[in-house]
């Protein structure tokens, strides 16, 4: 049967309540019992596991017990009724769920978006079959989350997928998912955490009505899947809103990766705000073991768990090495964190200049997997990361730069998702471009646009904007900067391969800014990335004022020369504004 689409204003009060729900909270931090497990599940294993996070992981943050695929036992041919396995759990889930309350934690639940689940498919688990949420969402969330009293669930869509399943079901994945969400709203639930699991960035509408979304296939215990991950979430920076994430998949950790792919694996999921689901046996993790004092590291889940609900963005790409970065604490702020990742199979020194990360004068700096300061820096920092390995450090400038350069590959495209084929925005390489990435399949319709939301100006003021993009002929874009319109400018860069730059006026407020571009009705060239300039202040004098991002703190501007004030607090340097604390 096709499901019937929600109207504008039901879909609009569904993303009002999944907001509500998310905001507030970090990405999920707990254990899955398939990386591990797989279907060979029971009563007893979940409550064990249950009690080791309770005893080893409770006090680090984690809080959710998962149990995946394994646990059904088909459906009641009369009523339809969802049936637990009797072997695997001979008293039912009840006193499972119990348990895990009990220990102070939170229990999950699992189930498909179609027919059937994905044990069922490739794990021979027969149990399985016709025991997703297809034709089921109200009757299965009403058990789940009202009678059971489950906290969260992952939902798959092997069910839903003709390629994976013989009932050939095609279903759309944004009616499908958010027909369930409706559902788990349904039960009076406001508190439930709904993963979306569709092996590929599904699209921005998944932030409307979940709290995560996987982003790539399955992981497993290989350095070139964790590789992989990675590498598919660089450029989804923009897409972790809402206090809803990109998942990365369950943890590896401790599952045969060497001790650098372990840091790197744990680390990059931790700076890139991934859900953190352990995978590996917890009972066989002592508080001694060096697993678990990973798992744990207070300075790397700090930086998961951060209320900026804020997703690292690549801010240098040299090679297969790459440096992140993100806000800690206050956006715009003093205090970053900042990632130097090795992809390659050989040591590789990566260097930063800190005004590339909007950072000046003294950095202190703080070894988040040594859990220790280090030597204070100044205007650059080089370190040598091993093969696979990270390092992640914590920084605290004495100024903040405005930031000039804005990557296409950091930016939001209304129309972007991994599933269906092309025709919609997408990225891709190019190492004609300054990051290496660009933004192509642009325009040729309202949705299909390019917005840079994070555009932020210390005063306010005329910027120069230089747009650098890629077109073989003749194409138009549109700038539209806070909703109004700047004007329409027709490019040429001469070739697909050549980067062609247009120098435009724009006004920006104070705080924070959309800078847009779009076509209506034509494709747009593709587009490598904006640098913005500061042309003139809204005042031309030395002028104190609130800053908007903390009513207690103060920010001035000066006209001409370099100037210092440190005894105030006040610091201001040439043609560079700065935020000082």
């Amino acid at each position: 049967m096709k499901l019937k689409l929600f109207s504008a204003l039901a879909l609009a009060m569904l993303t009002q309540a999944a907001q509500a729900q998310t905001s507030p909270k970090g990405p999920t931090m707990g254990w899955s019992s398939w990386n591990t497990y797989y279907c060979n599940i029971s009563e007893s294993l979940i409550k064990n596991q249950a009690n080791a996070m309770s005893s080893r992981f409770k006090s680090a943050g984690y809080q959710y017990v998962n149990i995946d695929d394994g646990f059904q036992g088909g459906r009641d041919s009369q009523t339809g009724q969802l049936l637990i396995n009797k072997t695997r759990f001979p008293n039912g889930l009840k006193p499972v769920v119990d348990h895990i309350h009990s220990k102070g934690l939170k229990a999950g639940i699992y189930s498909d978006a179609g027919y059937n689940t994905c044990g069922s498919y490739h794990n021979g688990d027969t149990t399985g079959k016709n025991t997703g949420l297809y034709q089921h969402d109200e009757q299965d969330a009403n058990y789940f989350f009202k009678e059971l009293g489950f906290d969260f669930i992952k939902v798959d869509f092997c069910g839903g997928d003709p390629i994976h399943n013989e009932d050939r079901l095609k279903l759309d994945e944004q009616e499908r998912y958010t027909a369930i969400s409706q559902a788990i709203q349904n039960t009076g639930r406001t508190d439930v955490r709904f993963n979306i699991c569709r092996w590929a960035y599904p699209g921005t509408w998944a932030s409307e009505v979940s709290t995560s979304w996987r982003i790539s296939g399955d992981i497993n215990a290989s350095w070139e899947s964790v590789r992989n991950i990675i590498e598919e979430n660089l450029y989804l920076s923009a897409y972790c809103i809402n206090g809803s994430y990109n998942d990365m998949d369950m943890l590896e950790v401790g599952r045969g990766l060497t001790t650098e792919e372990d840091k790197t694996h744990f680390g990059m999921w931790c700076i890139m705000s991934s859900p953190l689901l352990i995978g590996c046996d917890m009972t066989k993790l002592s508080l001694s073991n060096k697993t678990t004092k990973l798992l744990t590291n207070a300075d790397l889940i700090a930086l998961n768990q951060d209320t900026l609900y804020l997703q690292a963005y690549v801010a240098k790409r040299s090679g297969g090495c790459y440096v992140l970065v993100k806000d800690l604490e206050q956006k715009y702020g003093l205090k970053r964190a900042v990632a130097f990742y090795n992809s390659t199979d050989e040591a590789q020194d990566i260097s930063i200049d800190f005004s590339d990360i909007e950072l000046g004068g003294v950095i202190k700096m703080h070894d988040c997997f040594e859990k220790t300061d280090i030597a204070d820096a100044e205007q650059a920092f080089t370190v040598n990361v091993p093969a696979h390995g990270t390092r992640i450090y914590t920084l605290v400038g004495e100024q903040r730069l405005e930031r000039t350069l804005y990557e296409a590959e950091t930016a939001y495209m209304t129309s972007y998702q991994e599933i269906a084929g092309g025709g919609t925005a997408t990225y891709s390489s190019d190492n004609n471009c300054s990051g290496g990435m660009k933004a192509g399949w642009l325009g040729n319709g309202a949705k299909n646009d390019l917005q840079w939301r994070n555009v932020y100006s210390l005063d306010g003021g005329e910027y120069s904007m230089d747009l650098y993009y890629q077109t073989g002929e003749s194409r138009s874009v549109t700038v539209e900067v806070n909703g109004t319109r700047v004007g329409s400018y027709t490019l040429n860069s001469g070739s697909y391969s050549k980067v062609g730059k247009k120098t435009i006026k724009i006004n920006l407020e104070a705080g924070e800014n959309t800078v847009r571009l779009y076509n209506n009705s034509s494709w747009m060239p593709d587009i490598d990335c904006m640098k913005l300039t500061l042309v003139s202040k809204p005042n031309n004098v030395l002028n104190p004022s609130v800053n908007h991002m903390n009513s207690s703190s103060k920010h001035y501007t000066l006209s001409g020369k370099k100037a210092h004030f440190k005894d105030k607090g006040i610091i201001v340097t040439d043609n560079k504004k700065v935020i000082n604390k």
